[in-house]
């Protein structure tokens, strides 16, 4: 029987269980973001954080290489789990998650969000981890309003900057990803484990033109190393109703079961189990990525920005189109605020001697009273990339001059750093699971 398998190349380290936690409801869940708020510090700006993307590009290595495995199983006529079809069919959409994570989170973004100063994800940005305890409570199950109100929930007991509200986009792929990656481990590994057990029971019943190997011999290689879930399930359908000369090998493997504390009619409906929960999952998992492709993350934003709830307040805010909206919550944040190119103002002062006007860079002061009467204050001219429908948003350099000699503002103009956050409307292939 040969040793080696297909997934060997998956497992040089320890198995790492799927995100998932107690799937609570939206009132508890609310809870759980207020206690969530409330447990999280954050390093101080001087730290250094721990990078994300090494690990994206990692887990897309691992899923094409699962997904090879599972497709080459398919063309060997063997039997594959539903979680597998689940996978294989709709790899388009987990490809394109994979295309928009590098996309959309530059190193410079990145770099500037809030990072944990402690826990498991210490070194993360904080959006993360609020990413991670959203798809853990929720079994992966992506629902925009549920979102909206977890995210108020947490600004309750913490408000989050402008950049982490753009990034709650993102991160919920990226923590999707990883969690279809580990989900892709297991699979593969489980694959490469029935595989195992079918070779060893073609072995004992002398199947595929080979004598029937003695049991003695034939069991030799599992005597000492723990018997795996997926392995002794595979075995057992396999041995069950067969010649009376089998026997033996089930009889050994009744003991074996029996040192690991269980049987064998519980370690199938354990096992039955924790399929249709991975099946579950997955399947949870891909439609949440087809529901946030789809997704107009620009009005989530604005549901959910403390700014613009401020902002909307006895003013004419809500009526003014989306990239005026969006000047004046960078021009409020100030030099605080976190996003690729952070909200600035250069002030240009009266000439101060011969050498003509100066100028300075300060924030601009800026409150819904302010902005609702002062004159001209909606710009002139705007230049942005977040004029397309379904975008996740747009951080760009503000400037605001003054007339030389005058305390008069001329106009508002945008600098030429902008960058913004995608969410494409839509995966390019077709869904094709049903």
């Amino acid at each position: 029987m040969p040793s080696a398998h297909p997934a060997a190349e998956f497992a040089p380290q320890p198995f790492e269980e799927p995100i998932r936690a107690e799937l609570f409801g939206v009132e508890r869940l609310e809870q759980h973001a207020e206690s969530l708020a409330a447990a999280q510090h954050v390093m101080s700006e001087s730290e250094k954080g721990r990078r994300l993307l090494p690990r994206v590009e990692d887990n897309g290595r691992v899923l094409r290489e699962a997904y090879r495995a599972i497709a080459r199983a398919i063309r060997e006529d063997r039997a594959i789990t539903p979680a597998a079809e689940w996978l294989v069919d709709n790899f388009h959409i987990v490809d394109e998650q994979l295309r928009e994570i590098r996309d959309d989170l530059p190193a410079g973004f990145y770099r500037q969000l809030s990072k944990l100063a402690e826990g498991p994800l210490a070194g993360y940005p904080r959006v993360y981890g609020i990413a991670w305890a959203f798809v853990a409570h929720t079994d992966s199950r992506f629902d925009p309003e549920t979102l909206r109100r977890f995210v108020h929930a947490y600004q309750r007991v913490q408000p989050l900057t402008i950049g982490e509200l753009w990034a709650v986009a993102i991160t919920l792929r990226v923590v999707l990803v990883e969690n279809l990656r580990r989900l892709a481990e297991a699979i593969v590994r489980g694959r490469a484990a029935c595989q195992q057990a079918d070779a060893l029971a073609d072995d004992l019943l002398g199947l595929g033109g080979q004598p029937v190997k003695p049991m003695a011999m034939a069991l030799h290689a599992f005597e000492h190393a723990p018997l795996v879930t997926a392995f002794a399930v595979q075995l057992i359908q396999r041995l069950r109703d067969q010649d009376p000369t089998v026997t033996p090998a089930l009889l050994w493997l009744d003991g074996r079961l029996a040192a690991q504390g269980t049987t064998s009619d519980d370690i199938v409906r354990v096992e039955h189990q924790r399929q249709a929960a991975m099946n579950v999952t997955v399947r949870n998992i891909i439609t949440s990525m087809r529901l946030m492709s789809a997704l107009d993350w620009t009005e989530f934003f604005e549901s959910v920005s403390l700014v613009d709830e401020v902002l909307r307040v006895g003013t004419t805010y809500a009526a003014m189109d989306f990239s005026t909206r969006d000047r004046y919550r960078h021009a409020i944040a100030g030099p605080n605020s976190t996003s690729p190119g952070k909200p600035c103002s250069s002030r240009r002062a009266p000439d101060s001697g011969p050498g003509g006007p100066t100028t300075t860079t300060t924030p601009v002061e800026m409150t819904p009273a302010t902005i609702s009467s002062r004159p001209g204050a909606r710009p002139s001219s705007w230049r942005s990339a977040s004029g397309l429908p379904r975008r996740a948003g747009c951080f760009a350099r503000t400037s605001r001059r003054r007339r030389p000699g005058t305390s008069e503002p001329s106009s508002f103009s945008l600098g030429s750093r902008s960058r913004c956050l995608s969410s494409r409307s839509v995966p390019r292939g077709r869904y094709r699971r049903a």
